[in-house]
C-alpha cells in the first residue's frame, strides 16, 4: 500500500476494516495514536502498525493516522454516512469560510480519489525539502482538531463553529503556559510560531480562560488540551516551578485526575527523549546536513519502489549497468560518470514518479542515486552488500 499514490484510501480501509484496533475504547485508541507521534505533530509511527512499511515518509505515515482516526470514529459512532462522503462534507463545511484551500476540489465528485487530494492538501505544506519537516510540525500538531470536529460533524452536522471554538481556546490556553516560563528557548519559539501560524480560525474573538474551561467537557478534548499543554511546557524534560502550578490548576479546572497530568508529563518527555534524533526542529543539523538526510531518505524511497522498472530500464541500458557495476569496485573517471548521468536521465523520463531528477537542481540528487543503485544489482557485484 502505497499513500503516496493513486487508490491508497480504497486500499488501506480493505486492510484495515476488520482491524482490531476499531474494538479498542476512546481513551485507549488515543492512548494509541499519540504514541505514533500525531498528536505532538511528529509521526515516527504508523498507530498500532496497522501498516508494516519502514519505507513510509513521515507525510505518509501522517496520512494514514489520519484516515485512521477518522474511520475509528465513524466506526465508534455507528454511522449511516458513508465514511468517505462523509469525510468529504465535513471538510467542506469547516472550510467553507476559506474556500480557497479546497475551491478547486468541491466541484469533483465525492470519491476516494477526491478524499486523497484532500488529505494531501490538509497535511501538506510545501515541497522545500530542508525546511518542510519544521513546517509538519507546526501544521499537523493541530489534526487531532479535524478528528474532534468529526466527531462533532456526525452528532450535531454543524461543525464549524465548535473547530472554530475550539482551536481559538486551545490557543489561548497554550499561550498562557507559554507567557508563564520564566526562561524562554528555541523550542518555545517552536511552539509559538506552531500556534501562530497553524490556526486556520482566526476570528479575532478573544474567550476568557473560565469561559474556555465550561465549553471544554468530553474526555478526549481535555485529555488533548492536557497534552497540547504539556508539550508547550516541555523544554529538555524540565517544567519550571511556574508551569507546574499552572498544569495544576488546569488539571483540577478540567476534573481531571493527578495521574492523567503525570502520565502526559511522562509521555512528551519520553517520547521526545527517544525520537529526539526523528524530529527535525529537535535536532541540531545544520541546513546542509539537513537537506542531505532528507534527499537520500527521498532516492532511496523512489528507488526500493521502482525497483524492477529500473531494473528493467537498466538492463536495456548495457554500457550504463557495465559502469553502475564497476562502481562498486573502483571510482568512475568524470567521462564515465557522465555517460552514467545522461543514460540515467533518459530512464528517469520513463518512470514518473522518478521525475524529481528532471527539475531544477535535480542533477544534485544523482550522486545519492549512484550510491543506492548497488544494492539493486546481483549481489555477486557487490562483496560489502549486507541483506537488510
Amino acid at each position: 500500500m502505497n499513500p503516496s499514490a493513486h487508490g491508497w484510501i480504497k486500499k488501506l480501509l480493505n486492510e484495515v476494516s476488520e482491524h482490531s484496533i476499531f474494538q479498542l475504547d476512546a481513551i485507549d485508541f488515543y492512548t494509541q495514536l499519540k504514541a505514533t507521534g500525531f498528536i505532538y505533530g511528529s509521526n515516527i509511527s504508523v498507530i498500532k502498525d496497522v501498516i508494516v512499511n519502514p519505507d513510509l515518509t513521515e507525510e505518509e505515515r501522517s496520512k494514514i493516522n489520519l484516515l485512521i482516526a477518522f474511520y475509528y470514529i465513524h466506526k465508534s459512532e455507528d454511522s449511516h454516512l458513508d465514511f468517505v462522503e462523509s469525510v468529504i462534507d465535513y471538510y467542506n463545511a469547516i472550510e467553507e469560510y476559506k474556500r480557497s484551500i479546497f475551491s478547486e476540489l468541491f466541484g469533483e465528485k465525492k470519491t476516494d480519489s477526491l478524499l486523497e487530494k484532500i488529505i494531501q492538501r490538509r497535511i501538506h505544506v510545501d515541497d522545500n525539502i530542508i525546511t518542510k519537516n519544521f513546517n509538519y510540525f507546526l501544521i499537523n500538531a493541530l489534526l487531532f482538531i479535524d478528528i474532534l470536529g468529526y466527531y462533532k460533524f456526525l452528532n450535531e452536522g454543524d461543525a464549524k463553529t465548535y473547530v472554530n471554538t475550539f482551536e481559538a481556546s486551545l490557543e489561548t490556553i497554550v499561550f498562557k503556559v507559554l507567557d508563564s516560563k520564566v526562561t524562554k528557548t528555541k523550542y518555545d519559539d517552536n511552539l509559538i510560531k506552531l500556534f501562530e501560524s497553524s490556526l486556520r480560525h482566526k476570528s479575532g474573538i478573544e474567550v476568557s480562560y473560565d469561559e474556555i474551561i465550561q465549553t471544554i467537557t468530553h474526555p478526549l478534548e481535555k485529555l488533548y488540551i492536557i497534552d497540547m499543554v504539556c508539550m508547550a511546557s516541555w523544554s529538555d524534560t524540565h517544567i519550571d516551578k511556574n508551569e507546574y502550578q499552572y498544569l495544576s490548576q488546569l488539571k483540577k479546572d478540567l476534573d481531571l485526575d493527578i495521574q492523567v497530568l503525570i502520565q502526559s508529563i511522562n509521555d512528551i518527555n519520553l517520547f521526545y527523549q527517544n525520537n529526539r534524533s526523528k524530529i527535525a526542529f529537535l535536532s541540531s543539523k545544520n541546513l546542509a546536513q539537513s537537506f542531505y538526510d532528507n534527499s537520500s531518505k527521498l532516492v532511496s524511497k523512489l528507488i526500493k519502489r521502482n525497483s524492477k522498472r529500473l531494473l528493467k530500464e537498466l538492463s536495456q541500458s548495457k554500457e550504463a549497468m557495465l559502469l553502475l557495476t564497476q562502481s562498486t569496485q573502483r571510482s568512475l573517471t568524470d567521462e564515465e560518470q557522465k555517460k552514467i548521468q545522461d543514460q540515467l536521465l533518459d530512464i528517469f523520463k520513463s518512470i514518473p514518479s522518478l521525475a524529481i531528477f528532471m527539475l531544477p537542481g535535480g542533477m544534485l540528487l544523482l550522486p545519492l542515486f549512484v550510491k543506492f543503485i548497488p544494492k539493486l544489482l546481483p549481489s555477486a557485484f557487490d562483496d560489502n552488500r549486507i541483506e537488510e
